[in-house]
């Protein structure tokens, strides 16, 4: 009974077990093979069935050896064919040789010979002469007929059908790889997402979300919600529809969502929104439709759409002009179906997206998108987080010092420090190491930063002192300006593009003032300053250094209203939806009032520098013969030849502050233990 059960699912011709009654698996039995034994059986009908060849002659030789000796039966004129066929008495076959070799016997109904004829008239006058002077022709009987090869007209007529379907099935099976996978072109418009359930291996959870608190917190939350929805509609509340996960590129926003379908166990639909875009029209909506309509019938569920700014973006008011009807309807739907008059009860809706200042104002409103949760670059110890989660798998040296490399990395991203720990193992393994040191890891952050050493490059001497007095002005301006970024390191090797370079260590603020911003436009003219006081002229290797200077008293003066002339005003949109696409938000007399301010700013910082680095030029030539000398110099160089920062760093202050509030605090509970005792 066992076996006969397992024959039922295989689901195929299954043949009795061989061998004395083992269980032997038996072939399951291929669809192929029907196709094989039809092809047989035909060709098998044809063989059995198909009559032998007649044996092609003459009139002549028909007249003279046949009709003469009374052999021949009838005659069969084919009309269609131009042809006569002879037909022999039964008796009469075994007198002709030629009809033996082809296997005809007394038996074969024939035709045994056939000639071919100009005219069915001209036939007819010659048989009807050969039964005038022929004995043997009298009785001979002639008949008219027309042959049709059957299976050739069949052939004929199935043949371009059959090629035309086969083309059809070709072509459109190359077109099902990009449309709709299994179905081919017949389910383009069905979803392409992604679904993960309880029976799939996700091996990422919240435990690899390093950093990212708060935004941790609500998404957890979210997956609460869908766990234990009692616990919070009880108080009459609603289940958010859904979340909107916003950030700069590399932040982990796909690694969240990941982490969510690896915690939840409900059914997660990811899909991308590059998925809805295709060359058909109306599929996008189509495939809308389709997710929705799976989402509803697993709910509760997630559905996660990774770059939604690929169909969510602001739709144009004139269609006419520049917009894509295909996108907007996509759109259009995808709104429709979040917050709809149907009611999409228990599917949360998870998007995420780096360009939130160009998606729709509809999809963001509440009711589609409840909650949007920024995901910011890690602070300080956030980034110590994410070094510890990947540095796991990595074999260190004692040396290397998580909170070091945790400073050393400003406003870098979590993409940016796994790329630093998996550049650091690989400089290590180039060097043969047997462990990833501290070096490796500041060679990787160098690297990424500044991009690969090119020490092959030929620089001329004259060249590379102007280098080296350019990145010594710089790095004697920040050091000797109060709010400038702390000096790291000054190079003049070449990295990338750059002829030479200065690392900082940048104060991670949240707000910047107008002093602050001064002082670091003033270190960055520094290496143009130095160019000029000590050679008397100025080279195009300061272009990087002028582009930023520029940018940032632009920034001053339209954006942050740091002008006095221009006052309290900012131009920048940051809703991104602005409809001041054609034509600037002010007139031409301010912008002139704006291209003057912002010079005067910049030539007044370029001033401050000069006269900075004129009061400590002797300071600034020993910091440029150093660097010559060495091609690499340190902070502890710079502050042995101008001496310490009179400035406390302001991460200093802040540790020292919590030093003492969890000093106090320990303080308070070592007198609370007393007073109890």
């Amino acid at each position: 009974m066992a076996e006969k059960n397992e024959n039922k699912k295989d689901g195929g011709f299954n043949f009795p077990p061989v061998g004395g009654g083992k269980n032997i698996k038996t072939p399951k039995f291929n669809g192929y093979w029907l196709y094989i034994i039809l092809a047989l059986l035909i060709i098998g009908y044809q063989f059995f069935n198909m009559g032998t060849e007649p044996v092609r002659t003459t009139w002549q030789e028909v007249k003279t050896k046949m009709l003469e000796k009374g052999d021949v039966e009838k005659f069969i004129v084919i009309s269609n064919k131009g042809q006569v066929n002879v037909y022999l008495k039964p008796d009469k076959i075994e007198n002709y040789s030629q009809l033996k070799s082809k296997g005809f016997r007394n038996s074969a109904p024939g035709p045994q010979f056939y000639f071919t004829i100009g005219s069915a008239e001209s036939f007819d006058k010659n048989i009807a002469e050969a039964q005038q002077t022929m004995p043997g022709a009298e009785g001979v009987v002639v008949d008219y007929d027309k042959e049709y090869d059957g299976w050739g007209n069949i052939i004929s007529f199935l043949f371009p059908i059959a090629l035309l379907i086969f083309i059809w099935i070709f072509f459109f099976r190359r077109m099902s790889k990009g449309t709709g996978g299994p179905g081919g072109v017949f389910n383009v418009g069905k979803s392409q997402a992604k679904l993960f359930d309880k029976d799939t291996n996700i091996k990422v959870t919240f435990k690899d979300v390093a950093g990212l608190a708060e935004a941790k917190q609500e998404v957890e939350e979210i997956v609460s919600f869908l766990k234990n929805p009692d616990k919070y509609t009880k108080l009459g509340g609603k289940i958010p529809k859904g979340a909107l996960l916003v950030g700069p590129p590399g932040t982990g926003k796909t690694l969240m969502a990941k982490a969510m379908a690896g915690e939840a166990n409900v059914p997660f639909f990811s899909m991308s929104g590059s998925d809805f875009v295709e060359m058909f029209v109306g599929v996008g909506a189509s495939r809308v439709r389709d997710l929705f309509k799976q989402a509803k019938e697993k709910a509760p569920c997630i559905i996660f759409i990774d770059e939604i700014d690929a169909i969510g973006r602001a739709r144009g008011k004139n269609p006419n002009m520049g917009s894509n009807d295909e996108r907007e309807n996509t759109l259009n739907q995808l709104l429709t179906e979040m917050d709809g008059f149907e009611t999409n009860s228990g599917v949360i809706i998870l998007a995420a997206t780096n360009r939130a200042d160009i998606l729709d104002s509809a999809l963001l409103r509440a009711g589609r998108f409840d909650r949007q949760i920024y995901v910011d670059l890690p602070e300080l110890k956030d980034r110590e987080e994410i070094f510890k989660v990947h540095l796991k798998p990595l074999k260190l040296a004692d040396d290397v010092d998580i909170p070091f490399l945790a400073k050393q990395t400003p406003g870098f991203s979590g993409a940016d420090i796994a790329n630093v720990a998996n550049e650091a193992a690989l400089i290590a393994a180039r060097k043969d190491k047997n462990k990833v040191e501290k070096q490796d890891f500041l060679d990787a952050i160098d690297r990424i930063v500044g991009g690969l050493e090119n020490r092959s490059k030929v620089i001329k001497v004259s060249e590379k002192k102007a280098i080296a007095y350019h990145e010594a002005g710089h790095a004697t301006a920040s050091w000797l300006l109060e709010h400038a970024h702390p000096l790291l390191k000054v190079t003049i090797v070449p990295r990338g593009k750059a002829l030479g370079a200065a690392w900082y260590l940048p104060q991670e603020r949240q707000i910047t003032t107008k002093d602050q911003l001064l002082d670091q436009m003033c270190s960055i003219l520094g290496g143009r300053a130095a160019e000029e006081l000590t050679f008397g002229q100025i080279s195009t290797g300061a272009q990087n250094d002028l582009e930023r200077a520029t940018k940032q008293a632009y920034a001053m003066v339209t954006i942050f209203g740091m002008s006095e002339k221009i006052g309290n005003l900012s131009y920048y949109d940051s809703s991104g939806q602005s409809d001041f696409s054609f034509t600037k938000p002010y007139s031409e007399k301010t912008a002139e009032l704006i291209d003057a301010e912002v010079k005067a700013m910049v030539e007044q910082a370029y001033a401050r520098a000069k006269k900075l680095l004129e009061d400590h030029r002797e300071q600034h030539k020993q910091v440029a013969e150093l660097l010559l000398e060495r091609e690499v110099i340190f902070s502890d160089d710079l502050e042995r030849i101008l001496g310490k920062r009179p400035w406390k760093d302001e991460d200093e202050e802040t540790e020292t502050q919590e030093e003492k509030e969890s000093d106090s605090q320990k303080t308070e509970t070592e007198k609370t233990e007393e007073d109890s005792k």
